[in-house]
């Protein structure tokens, strides 16, 4: 299938809300983990969002060189033409764009999308994020308020960061109190004030509620997934909507319990970001490979090793498949397996 139209985007996110499920977005940095992505999705008969960060842009695009809107634009074309090998749909969405890189990441991406546009054409990707995480909570709205009439304009979807995620991604880095962790309703209700509910152009929320980007074990972070169910309903009470009137995106969900995604999911959470288990799943078999195939990845001793073993293609494989499987396992977790629109 070909990535999703602004329409089909709109749709799988409505699917998502309506249907009590969510959508795994995986960032990718390589064309092995786009094929991840596009195979674990197919495996699971699940839509999904690839999705590119400032760092993955510029790995994309060589990484002896800065130029991450070329390696978004690169991610972007290589997924929009492998992609209509694939019985599923996927939306492209960029990650996590701090102010720094407004100039060179989003921005020039837009720019792109709106001459692609003026051709009658699809914007380029169907959502960027604005992460205003860094700034204060005025600065960080009214920046989302410049943004959101021009992807308003071209058919795009804008997300917001209303809280901080801690850890770090790609360098973006957040420390803090851990009161800070955790959005209140009053932040989110200055963000509805000034960005509305839709009529003045379609956003998503990456509220916070403990999340840490990365690894941590068990018991370290304090998972408030509640909190995400009494904003909805602060929300709807001062607005006068239905329930769960915020669609809602996870953030820094590595080491969740199937319990937490759930509660999640369940309080409005359309969009799960997924990293950290991919990379690992992905690298971890590699470093497998080369244990097992040691005498055929080197040439030791004076020996010529295997080339079969030290083709690139043989470890990629394996690398790709066990990438997929963890794509897979989220899409269970997230209850979007099964539920593509090719369905």
């Amino acid at each position: 299938m070909p990535v999703a139209t602004p329409e089909q985007y709109a749709e799988m996110l409505d699917r998502a809300k309506s249907g009590g499920f969510a959508y795994p977005a995986i960032n990718a940095a390589s064309s092995q983990s786009v094929n991840a992505v596009l195979q674990g999705l197919t495996e699971a008969g699940s839509d999904g969002i690839l999705q590119v960060t400032t760092g993955g842009a510029d790995y994309f695009a060589g990484h002896t060189v800065k130029a991450r809107a070329t390696g978004a634009l690169a991610f972007a074309a290589y997924v929009h033409e492998v992609a209509k090998s694939y019985p599923i749909t996927v939306a492209l969405h960029t990650d996590h764009c701090p102010k720094p890189a407004l100039e060179d990441f989003v921005l020039p991406l837009i720019k792109a999308s709106e001459s692609v546009v003026a051709d009658g054409g699809n914007p380029i990707f169907q959502s960027h994020m604005w992460d205003g995480s860094a700034v204060p909570l005025d600065e960080n709205i009214d920046i989302a308020k410049e943004l959101l009439p021009r992807l308003k304009a071209i058919n795009a979807i804008l997300e917001v960061e209303i809280g901080v995620v801690g850890g770090e991604e790609d360098g973006v880095k957040h420390e803090g109190s851990n009161d800070a962790l955790y959005t209140t309703t009053a932040d989110v209700e200055k963000a509805v004030d000034a960005l509305g509910l839709g009529d003045q152009g379609r956003w998503i929320a990456a509220l916070t509620f403990g999340n840490v980007h990365g690894v941590y074990k068990p018991g370290n972070v304090k998972l408030r997934p509640e909190l995400l169910g009494e904003i909805q309903e602060g929300i709807a009470a001062k607005f006068g909507t239905g329930p769960k009137p915020l669609d809602l995106v996870f953030h820094g969900g590595s080491g969740s319990t199937d319990e937490e995604i759930a509660l999640a999911v369940s309080n409005g959470v359309v969009k799960m970001n997924i990293d950290t288990d991919t990379q690992y799943a992905f690298t971890r078999s590699v470093a497998g490979f080369m244990f097992q195939n040691y005498d055929g990845v080197l040439k030791v001793d004076g020996e010529v090793g295997n080339k079969k073993a030290y083709d690139p293609r043989a470890w990629g494989k394996i690398a790709e498949s066990a990438m997929a499987a963890r794509v897979v396992e989220a899409t269970q977790q997230l209850g979007s397996a099964g539920k593509s629109l090719a369905a």
